[in-house]
């Protein structure tokens, strides 16, 4: 394997591991030191900590599924998507530094969720922000970094296109 190819997966696998360990250390705070929807107001009402279990994906999708299907579409499919995604990062030559960053913060947020589906048979979600309009649901830190992830993905896009578009002043 290349040196450049071994700094890329030494680089992906170091944040991965890095955003499980942060998700999974803040749920694991949650879990022994907050009680099952106790709000505890950090900033005002305008962010709080509570702590709520979601037997589903985001906003409880999927929740009501059998067990059998929550396996399947809750736990083997995403992993399935996570590992493909890893494979991309480690076999494409020509990746951009923020689609790796923004491939290694998904991975390490889904595995994070997946992590608690299979150990704990839901997702420990337990931050909630409210100012002036804007109401999220409950979430963790899993989904920060999905969050972050995408939007680092979708800045690349942005960044090549705006690269890519012919300057108006050489017309």
């Amino acid at each position: 394997m290349k040196k450049e190819r071994l700094i890329k997966v030494f680089v992906s696998l170091l944040l991965i591991l890095s955003n499980i360990s942060c998700d999974q250390i803040t749920k694991d705070k949650v879990r022994e030191s907050i009680s099952k929807y106790e709000v505890i107001e950090v900033i005002g009402n305008s962010f709080m900590l509570t702590k709520v279990e979601n037997n589903g994906a985001a906003l409880n999708l999927g929740g009501n599924l059998t067990p059998f299907l929550k396996i399947i579409f809750l736990q083997v499919f995403p992993l399935t998507v996570l590992l493909l995604l890893f494979v991309y990062i480690v076999r494409e030559k020509m990746i951009s530094k923020l689609n790796l960053i923004g491939f290694s913060f998904i991975i390490g947020g889904g595995i994070g969720n997946i992590y608690d589906r299979i150990f704990f048979n839901s997702v420990t979600d337990f931050m909630y922000v409210e100012y002036g309009g804007i109401k999220t649901a409950i979430f963790n830190m899993a989904d920060v970094s999905v969050v972050i992830g995408c939007l680092l993905v979708l800045l690349n896009i942005l960044l090549v296109a705006i690269k890519r578009k012919p300057s108006l002043s050489k017309s």
